[in-house]
């Protein structure tokens, strides 16, 4: 596997001090990740194109766009304008995203896909060969602060030997109720990339959580 990287979410930062959060982290860090919410496929709302945009200003870490929007084909341009440089979306909302990879990377994008808890491996089979990232997401998508399911492992396992077995260059990204305690869980079954927002914004001293999240992951290595 890859070395591991650690991509905090910016769902849990505090808003009001949105660039000194980046800034307190971002030696330490590997991505960011901005999940952006319509309100549509997940109950909920989050932020747009001026807060990617004024994140972008702020640092030059790698910005992970995850997409929670029933039409997320329609803002690539907007997201690489702003900053973005990966956007991924959900498998559940188109189905057969092949155009869409390819759109993202005539724009210059980097192209990743999403499964929910409930969706099987074998949804984005097909199509792991578009991708530069497969999200698992360890809770189910719209809020920040849940439980980790650990009933999504096995299909972390699955895409590990899929993605391996056919030499793609595919990172795993899992996302949801990441904590010293479940990362190294996740990295057993073959994670990469690991998402978390509470465990260390919420953290009184968000750099030592940054840095026990991956001392915790390194572990099982």
């Amino acid at each position: 596997m890859k070395p591991a990287r650690i991509a905090p979410s910016l769902l849990a930062a505090d808003f009001a001090r949105l660039g000194e959060e980046v800034h307190s982290i971002e030696p330490e860090v590997d991505m960011l990740h901005l999940d952006v919410m319509d309100g549509h496929f997940v109950p909920n709302l989050t932020f747009g194109m001026p807060v990617i945009a004024s994140v972008r200003a702020a640092t030059s870490l790698y910005l992970d766009c995850h997409l929670m929007t029933t039409n997320p084909d329609a803002y690539l341009e907007e997201l690489k304008a702003a900053g973005a440089d990966l956007v991924t979306l959900h498998i559940e909302v188109i189905p057969n995203p092949t155009k869409v990879a390819e759109l993202a990377r005539e724009i210059g994008l980097d192209f990743g896909l999403v499964l929910s808890p409930p969706t099987p491996f074998e949804s984005v089979e097909p199509f792991v060969e578009y991708v530069d990232l497969l999200l698992i997401m360890s809770v189910h998508p719209g809020f920040g602060g849940q439980a980790f399911k650990p009933e999504v492992l096995p299909k972390v396992e699955a895409a590990r030997k899929f993605v391996d077995s056919h030499g793609f260059p595919v990172d795993i990204q899992i996302d949801g109720g990441i904590t010293t305690r479940t990362a190294p869980l996740a990295r057993e079954a073959g994670a990469d990339v690991f998402v978390a927002g509470t465990a260390i914004f919420r953290d009184p001293d968000p750099v030592g959580a940054v840095r026990r999240l991956r001392s915790a992951i390194e572990s099982v290595e």
